[in-house]
């Protein structure tokens, strides 16, 4: 499962070439979707007018909701330190759950956001495209 956050979010709605290609490589392959999680959707919104529509148009993209399980959990992870709530979903997306299986990668301008452990890739990693 590959998750965009927040600054990869706001990459993709200002055109970042890669992300872009990958999108479109993405839609092109049944099944494989990117999962935005619905706070780094926001926060992009929020930040930059337009981003989430621009973003959400493109078939590729799936948006991962904040549920009830999600938002106890969250709530949890921004009291004990990892950081805001886009940040803190972004992170709750990569984990481990029922629902996904495999591995998890976290596109990112800012690797250094996330704990270790965490797969991060940088957008603007000359092998980013190797990891969709």
């Amino acid at each position: 499962m590959i998750i965009l956050d927040t600054s990869a979010v706001k990459a993709l709605a200002g055109g970042h070439k890669t992300l872009n290609l990958l999108a479109g490589n993405m839609a092109r392959t049944p099944g494989d979707r990117l999962i935005v999680p619905a706070l780094c959707i926001m926060q992009a919104e929020a930040d930059d007018e337009g981003a989430a529509r621009r973003v959400l148009a493109l078939s590729s993209v799936t948006v991962d909701n904040l549920d009830t399980v999600a938002s106890v959990t969250l709530g949890a992870m921004i009291r004990d330190g990892y950081g805001g709530p886009d940040t803190c979903h972004a992170l709750y997306c990569a984990l481990p759950r029922p629902e996904f299986t495999g591995m998890s990668i976290l596109l990112t301008a800012e690797e250094a956001a996330y704990p270790p452990g965490v797969v991060t890739v940088d957008i603007d990693s000359p092998g980013m495209l190797a990891f969709s």
